[in-house]
């Protein structure tokens, strides 16, 4: 039997399965400090402002001395992923509908509340045991509602990629919806309308005479996001109907 493969350091860490004994380390220096730290910096400054050199000045120590905990700048990003993650709505009596649009909308407030994960979270696959039951929650909704797993990974998938996508819309027109320059949904809209012409871009331009960008607001409140996750949803129970109806 081939001996168990050791654990990367910060994954171990984040589940509580570091070896019992550790030398070199800080004493009094955990992962849950090195993240927070590197969390408040990159919601003041975004991920440019973190380095292992700026961590470690607001903790007070050495650059090395975080080494023993994330040995890279990568791990510590994988880190900061989980810790900046909160716990997921639970399902309780919730329909899985009522559940999908509880989780997906909590979902995407979490990201458009932490910018810079819209950055690192996708280039990171979850691997700490916050962004897991996520993952798990979601798995074990559509499972319980009759699908298999593989269609409900990648609908899990569909729902957490339409709220990263739906945050960072969120998050690029939030706080200049009043302005009338080029940012905001208002100056989109307005610079669009001197863009595009009806010969080359139909589509588009009629859309613009119907005002379906005029409701700017929509954008940055719910309408938008609920008209687009009840497609989705309603493609989910499209497909739960045809699984049971399989199975009759």
């Amino acid at each position: 039997m081939e001996p168990e493969q050791k654990l990367p350091t910060v994954i171990a860490q984040m589940w509580g399965r570091e070896p019992g004994s550790r030398r070199g380390p800080r004493p009094g220096l955990t992962l849950g400090r090195i993240t927070d730290a590197a969390i408040e910096i990159a919601d003041a400054e975004g991920l440019t402002g973190v380095r292992m050199s700026s961590v470690a000045a607001r903790l007070g120590v050495s650059t090395m001395a975080l080494y023993g905990y994330v040995p890279s700048k990568d791990d510590l990003l994988t880190a900061m992923v989980d810790a900046a993650a909160p716990d997921p709505p639970e399902p309780g009596t919730l329909t899985w509908r009522d559940y999908l649009t509880a989780w997906t909308r909590a979902y995407r407030d979490f990201l458009a509340g932490h910018p810079w994960l819209l950055e690192v979270a996708p280039l990171t696959p979850p691997t700490g045991p916050r962004a897991l039951r996520w993952l798990d929650r979601a798995l074990t909704v559509l499972t319980g509602a009759g699908l298999a797993a593989v269609e409900a990974v990648n609908i899990t998938t569909t729902l957490s990629a339409y709220a990263a996508s739906s945050a960072t819309l969120l998050t690029a027109m939030s706080g200049t919806v009043d302005e009338a320059g080029p940012e905001g949904p208002a100056g989109y809209t307005a610079l669009l309308t001197r863009l595009v012409d009806a010969d080359s871009y139909a589509g588009l331009a009629a859309a613009l005479e119907a005002g379906a960008f005029g409701a700017a607001r929509d954008w940055v409140e719910d309408a938008d996001f609920t008209f687009s996750l009840t497609l989705l949803l309603d493609g989910i129970e499209a497909l739960i109907a045809r699984r049971k109806g399989t199975e009759a």
